[in-house]
């Protein structure tokens, strides 16, 4: 018995020597591992508590490279669901659900990472009548951060019903006839020729699409909502 309790522990210690670092969770599981090169690999749980007004929370998830990776969820200290998020190369990609901290669903967003490799990156731009054709195609250049991509919608979190729907191209709010709100840094590029489209395209002056005048209208005089890039940074270590 003793013989097989002393090689239960040599596999224990044998397993669990590549990680410079970890926790071992209430199920058992190797939780927050820190390798030995000092980054985050694999499963985590990040506790913050409450701080200078600001409610706590606790979220899970995988860490690769010390990047978050994959889903992450989020929840409050009362164990109720406020945030569901998904990762690629440590920012913000796909489809992000965030919750009031009484459970209703209060938006849900669409960001784009760009691989770290690439300095630039090809979008289609999509006519918001008919999501099947492809009306443009934007080239954009990688400043290292997520981008708001695709169908935004808010919501009534009491009644679930949607208050307001936006559509973004790479950060820019895409209007009805196709034209890109604040697109100002970069000009969309006419890939079939190669050249930038003239400075009239970017001076145009575009009226905010209905939808959006409602939700203000709605909206004014309530807080506002931090706008975010989508560029999440290393998670510091509970």
């Amino acid at each position: 018995m003793r013989l097989i309790l002393a090689i239960f522990l040599l596999i224990s210690a044998g397993g669990n020597a590549q990680w410079k670092d970890f926790i071992i969770g209430v199920r058992g599981d190797t939780l927050n591992r820190v390798d030995i090169k000092g980054k985050k690999q694999g499963p985590w749980v990040i506790k913050v508590p409450d701080l200078r007004g600001e409610r706590g929370y606790e979220e899970e998830g995988y860490f690769v490279d010390d990047l978050k990776d994959g889903e992450w969820k989020r929840f409050s200290l009362e164990g109720v669901k406020i945030a569901q998020e998904n990762y690629r190369w440590g920012k913000l990609h796909g489809k992000q659900q965030y919750f009031t901290y009484n459970g209703g669903l209060l938006r849900e967003e669409n960001w784009r990472a760009i691989d770290p490799a690439n300095q630039y990156d090809t979008v289609s731009v999509y006519d918001l009548k008919d999501p099947t054709k492809e009306i443009d195609r934007v080239v954009v250049k990688n400043d290292g951060m997520a981008m708001k991509h695709g169908k935004w919608t808010y919501y009534d979190p009491r009644e679930g019903r949607i208050e307001a729907t936006e559509y973004y191209v790479m950060n820019k709010l895409q209007t009805d006839d196709g034209a890109m709100i604040a697109d100002e840094d970069l000009r969309p590029i006419d890939i079939s020729k190669g050249k930038q489209k003239p400075d009239t395209a970017t001076t145009k002056t575009v009226q905010k699409p209905q939808v959006v005048l409602d939700y203000e209208k709605k909206n004014s005089g309530k807080k506002k909502i931090k706008v975010r890039d989508g560029n999440t940074g290393n998670t510091p270590e509970p």
